[in-house]
């Protein structure tokens, strides 16, 4: 007797959440900060900065250029991304904020590399025209935090 059991075609998707390394390499003095996200009650993401490891702003970088509530706020514990629905593989419908510059921009994010890494995608209109970086899961004795392990230069 031969019996056929389906298999799934692809990995089940979890959500992004954890610790994850934020390093911008096109940036002329290079930056990088860990951001925290959360499932919300709601299911969707949220990312919080819970440390600047550098940055071109000092050891306290403030949003200067944020308007309104978060003008002059410190980027640590600032809620930097919000409101990603799952769709598929990815995690989309989001806004990101760009501390730096104060600037909102839809996201996307897709996890990759096993989910030891995500693609970020800001965009203004469609995510054609946008910048991705690649953020990498950061665990205590993994990753160094300080910027030094060559993986975090990678940018796609």
């Amino acid at each position: 007797m031969f019996v056929c059991v389906p298999q799934a075609v692809h990995a089940a998707v979890t959500a992004p959440v954890g610790q994850w390394i934020q390093t911008d390499p096109e940036a002329k003095i290079p930056e990088s900060s860990l951001v925290r996200i959360d499932q919300m009650p709601d299911g969707t993401l949220q990312g919080v900065v819970t440390r600047v490891l550098q940055s071109r702003l000092g050891t306290d970088p403030r949003c200067g250029k944020c308007t309104g509530e978060l003008h002059d706020k410190p980027f640590v514990g600032m809620t930097v991304l919000w409101g990603l629905r799952r769709d598929g593989d990815k995690w989309d419908q989001g806004w990101v904020l760009d501390p730096r510059n104060g600037k909102t921009y839809k996201v996307e994010v897709t996890p990759i590399h096993h989910g030891e890494a995500l693609d970020v995608r800001a965009y203004v209109g469609t995510p054609l025209f946008g910048r991705t970086q690649v953020w990498k899961r950061y665990a205590a004795g993994g990753i160094s935090p300080h910027g030094t392990n060559a993986d975090l230069s990678h940018n796609r």
